[in-house]
């Protein structure tokens, strides 16, 4: 759901308390109150606002000259004079024209600004603007509590894929078809950034695929193709990866759906258990639980050996290309936890996303580690892949390892850039749980401006 990212907005409510408290007495006692700005950590945070007393009216000849209005500030994420771009600023226009740093100068302090959140050091925080919806925030976690386990996800589903086949007839993207001996996967974009992918035996004719957002997209590829549709397997419960399963299902009486029993999956006829493997014709995929995303989230690994290929990861939100899921029903222990059952597969792996988000965290991780070559390379190259509207998947696992702040957890490079460093007698992994969350909020910040 990385739709829950990108897509899942609120209905305009306000997030927090609703207000409360006194609102001063009427003018004319000369006792009114003026509600101060809203902060984190006072009574406003809770409710109410505290009085604060009017200035007094002036004396009888004294002449009342207009308090001149102050300033306000550019209301962006702004960095210390002299630093270099850096991961969490912006204009807010979606540019990618970010021009802040993460890090700070010697003897600098950073901007403790009520409502900033403990921002990056070196990086000031200026509250004039409300910054973008964070699902994980209050009025986020009801929406996505909504989203995912009432009929309002699916109504709100359905005007996503209305949308995207109005504006995207063709997809998103340029499929690009992988072929070896015996087997060929068809990605297939849907929605805004979403990718379903056909996996093809081609020997028998039978097929599998991962994640139908949109039944007709799949459908007609399924066609073009000439295939039977033998199986379904989702890789978690949002409603932008598992959405066309009872269409399909309608379509194709012998078709079954594979997951986790602990998503509520949509039509799931097959619950499916960690390292439980299934045979579709001469493809055999391999499920894999990853938590963390959502708190049955599957990926699916194909073994590529009777093909002389390598393993294709289906890695649904929980790994993209230089990036990973948003944990919404994990912690970042689980998360790490469950990325590194991931990287357990082999370098050579062949990694295919749930999302084309390829530009957007390359362009991230590359404000967090400004020097890394690797990362400078693969960001050239997705910008020229985006710029002809073509896939940027598959990668590869040893790839990702160069580049994806994620899974670069326990290198010093990426410590030191967020001015982290492991305690005395910390534990390893949680150190690097510790990091992973210090990535995710950045990014989380970085998405917001």
């Amino acid at each position: 759901m990385a739709a829950a990212r990108g897509g899942l907005r609120g209905n305009g409510g306000r997030a927090g308390g609703s207000r409360g408290g006194s609102r001063g007495k009427p003018r004319g006692g000369g006792t009114g109150t003026v509600p101060p700005p809203p902060s984190r950590h006072g009574p406003a945070a809770f409710g109410t606002r505290a009085p604060r007393a009017s200035p007094a009216p002036p004396r009888r000849g004294e002449s009342v000259e207009p308090r001149p209005r102050r300033a306000r500030p550019s209301p962006r994420l702004r960095a210390p004079p002299g630093g270099r771009a850096g991961a969490m600023a912006g204009d807010g226009d979606g540019d990618g024209d970010r021009d802040g740093s993460c890090h700070r100068p010697a003897g600098q302090r950073a901007s403790q600004e009520p409502g900033s959140g403990g921002l990056p050091e070196g990086v000031e925080y200026i509250p004039t603007r409300k910054k973008g919806k964070n699902p994980m925030k209050p009025v986020g976690v009801a929406w996505y509590s909504l989203y995912s386990r009432t009929r309002l996800g699916y109504l709100f589903y359905q005007r996503q894929v209305k949308k995207a086949r109005e504006r995207y007839p063709h997809g998103h993207s340029v499929p690009q078809p992988y072929c070896f001996p015996g087997v060929k996967i068809l990605p297939i974009p849907v929605l805004s950034n979403n990718y379903s992918y056909l996996v093809i035996d081609t020997g028998s004719g039978q097929a599998a695929v991962i994640d139908p957002s949109d039944p007709l997209a799949v459908q007609a590829a399924i066609a073009e193709e000439g295939v039977m549709l033998e199986a379904i397997f989702c890789t978690h419960k949002h409603w932008d990866h598992s959405g066309g399963n009872e269409a399909l299902c309608q379509k194709h009486n012998s078709c079954r759906v594979y997951g986790s029993a602990l998503d509520a999956i949509p039509q799931l006829t097959n619950p499916l258990s960690d390292r439980e493997k299934v045979s579709v014709g001469c493809l055999t995929f391999e499920a894999l639980a990853t938590p963390g995303h959502t708190v049955g989230h599957m990926v699916y690994v194909l073994d590529g050996a009777p093909f002389g290929s390598p393993p294709c990861l289906f890695s649904g939100d929980l790994l993209f290309l230089a990036g990973c899921g948003e944990p919404f029903e994990g912690s970042p222990e689980t998360m790490l936890a469950s990325l590194d059952v991931a990287m357990g597969l082999g370098e050579d792996t062949l990694l295919w996303p749930g999302h084309e988000y390829a530009l957007e965290c390359l362009t991230f991780a590359s404000l967090l580690e400004v020097d890394n070559s690797a990362l400078e390379q693969k960001l050239q190259w997705a910008v020229q892949q985006r710029q002809e509207k073509r896939s940027t998947c598959p990668s590869t696992l040893g790839e990702e390892q160069t580049y994806n702040p994620f899974l670069r957890t326990h290198r010093p490079e990426l410590q030191e850039a967020l001015g982290l460093w492991q305690g005395a007698g910390e534990d390893p992994d949680a150190f690097r749980a510790r990091v992973l969350k210090e990535v995710r909020r950045r990014k989380d910040l970085y998405q917001a401006t």
